[in-house]
């Protein structure tokens, strides 16, 4: 099927980035794609994320009808769909496992995005989602509610889930995430952490966000 193939290869090439990028592995994480009020574009299961390629990519009905039924579409479908169905303005969400970021979910710890302006701005403050089965529908459902409060999201034991206006944003917010759980790490780590004092967050957050 030739449709959405210039969406479908962005997708393609921004999982492969992922996982060259060392923010997930062959097995793990999914992203998707608002295309129109009824049809989302998603990653599928059981295929090489290092290597995809754009007839790989699912294309998915809004209600949750698989219109590419040669693929098997991602266990985390039902997640992705209710995130979309609850917020009108997500156009992608890309969901991985990154060491750092999702070594902080298992210790139920704060990553400081107050560190540095930038991952302040990029990411906010992130939420935390109690633990559900991956691909359940629990899951689905938890994940959905606190995508209203907050574009970037630590799921328990399990990794992390960002959401944005395009696939760039949505990258980019993981990216920085993870970059600010190594951040947390290292100065945890020399007892000499000096983040961005409340004023300046406010400002950032009046400036940017």
């Amino acid at each position: 099927m030739q449709k959405y193939k210039k969406e479908r290869k962005e997708i393609a090439r921004f999982m492969r980035r992922l996982y060259n990028r060392g923010l997930t592995t062959t097995s793990g994480g999914n992203i998707s794609l608002r295309v129109s009020d009824d049809t989302i574009l998603i990653t599928p299961s059981a295929t090489d994320k290092g290597r995809m390629k754009w007839k790989e990519v699912g294309i998915l009905s809004i209600i949750g009808e698989n219109l590419t039924p040669d693929l098997k579409l991602s266990i985390e479908s039902e997640m992705h769909l209710n995130i979309f169905k609850r917020n009108n303005e997500i156009l992608s969400i890309v969901h991985a496992h990154p060491v750092f970021a999702s070594s902080f979910t298992a210790m139920n710890a704060v990553i400081n995005t107050s560190l540095t302006a930038e991952a302040r701005v990029i990411c906010g403050e992130p939420l935390l989602v109690p633990y559900a089965v991956m691909g359940s529908p629990e899951l689905a459902e938890a994940v959905a509610d606190c995508s209203t409060r907050s574009d970037v999201l630590l799921l328990e034991n399990h990794g992390v889930l960002a959401t944005g206006t395009s696939l760039l944003q949505a990258f980019d917010k993981l990216e920085v995430l993870e970059n600010a759980a190594r951040m947390t790490l290292i100065v945890e780590m020399m007892g000499k952490k000096k983040g961005l004092s409340l004023m300046r967050i406010r400002e950032l957050e009046r400036l940017f966000r």
